[in-house]
């Protein structure tokens, strides 16, 4: 086995951390931002672009690559990093996630603001279902043909293998803030279950599979924002085993109100073994990042910067602007005065403005690098700061500025 996991120091609270996850394809210094590229790509970006920008590891989507080209097919090519020329670290989803999306559960969000959700969204999204749950799996459309497909955790664990990525996620129902109490429990029992076939098909795979690389595998962490709940699914994943196999980490997931995030992670790391990495699935906004890492998350992954950098939404410390709007068409300033990524050091506003406005492909490369590079910059610094002592400086100066403008930048005169 080639992963491991150790931490290099520790908040005053006992919960944040910063460390080392070892796989056979270098380390991950933690916390640390992982860059997503849903299906084997990073959207407009090459591996050397990631490799500039500081990304350390990509998670990559294992429903959507089970669609398309199809597991067996990058497994051909030796693996998920082989397959898309990224020789770092790699990381899966189990596709449990897609079932949400789907219209099984509701919004393809992590921490939501449930004040924004109304009952008509609810309706809505029952009406559009396209997936279906039962104990065993989940049965689902293609969107892509409308075929039929069906996961299991063992369909899972065998898509995820053939994926050759270091870390996967164990098969697990994503429930909603919408769901009742009673379905919550039921939920997280199916999940519970789904664990256990997990780790049973993990290492009769793992054997099966020896001459590759050791895959971790982590246990994925619902119910919802209940503290009883989330404390149990804890205890029973970090004490489960199957002849001897345990999971490598441990991937925190669910439907968590935004205010509550913090919060329910910190319920987790409390419950969580120390000598075990923690993933937060599914965050990137400042405020979510500095609240993880002071609760114990490890990693975290996102599709956010890249997704608005491509409607030319651009991140700077002071908020957040669209520089396809008419403020920037004259403004010869980089991005982001300061930052170092290759499109603050060589274009401008008004040339990307344009790029936009023209309909040019290079505008969604150049917005991409700057959105990846400025978020793994800011976990990066924050890393540096926990392992410095001087988080809540930093956090005070960093949150102060983004704050000042309601996280959305005010045009000024050049």
């Amino acid at each position: 086995m080639t992963f491991g996991f150790q931490v290099t120091s520790r908040l005053d609270n006992g919960l944040g951390r910063t460390g080392i996850i070892h796989t056979p394809h270098g380390d991950i210094a933690t916390p640390a931002f992982i860059v997503v590229g849903t299906k084997a790509s990073v959207k407009a970006l090459t591996p050397d672009q990631l490799t500039d920008l500081g990304a350390q590891a990509v998670l990559a989507n294992a429903y959507h690559l089970f669609l398309q080209p199809g597991h067996d097919l990058v497994d051909e090519a030796g693996g998920v990093g082989q397959f898309m020329a990224w020789d770092g670290p790699t990381f899966t989803d189990s596709g449990g996630f897609q079932v949400l999306s789907l219209g099984a559960g509701f919004k393809k969000t992590l921490a939501m603001d449930v004040s924004q959700l109304t009952e008509a969204d609810v309706i809505a999204a029952d009406r559009d279902r396209k997936a279906m749950v039962d104990d065993d799996g989940v049965t689902f459309r293609s969107p892509l043909n409308g075929d039929l497909h069906r996961f299991t955790p063992e369909v899972s664990m065998s898509i995820q293998h053939r994926l050759g990525a270091d870390v996967m996620m164990a098969f697990d129902e994503l429930t909603t803030l919408f769901n009742t109490r009673a379905y919550q429990e039921e939920a997280l029992e199916r999940t519970r279950r789904w664990a256990e076939r997990c780790l049973t098909e993990h290492r009769r795979l793992s054997a099966e599979r020896a001459e590759r690389p050791y895959q971790a595998l982590y246990g994925v962490i619902q119910g919802a924002q209940y503290e009883d709940l989330r404390r149990r699914a804890c205890r029973d994943l970090s004490s489960m085993t199957v002849d001897g196999q345990r999971f490598d980490g441990f991937g925190i997931g669910g439907a968590i109100e935004k205010a509550n995030l913090g919060t329910i992670v910190g319920w987790c790391a409390d419950e969580l073994p120390q000598d075990r990495p923690r993933h937060l699935l599914g965050i990137s906004e400042p405020d979510d990042l500095f609240a993880a890492c002071r609760a114990g998350a490890d990693t975290f992954d996102c599709v956010n910067p890249s997704r608005v950098a491509r409607n030319a939404a651009i991140y700077t410390a002071d908020g957040r602007y669209n520089v396809n709007t008419a403020p920037f068409r004259h403004d010869f300033r980089p991005l982001e005065p300061g930052c170092d990524c290759y499109t603050c050091t060589h274009v401008t506003r008004a040339y990307l403005h344009h790029l936009f406005k023209a309909k040019e492909l290079l505008a969604n490369t150049l917005a991409t690098i700057h959105n990846e590079r400025w978020t793994v910059r800011l976990v990066d610094g924050i890393r540096a700061a926990m392992a410095n002592g001087e988080l809540d400086d930093f956090e005070a100066e960093f949150m102060g500025r983004w704050n000042a403008h309601g996280g959305r930048l005010v045009p000024t005169a050049r």
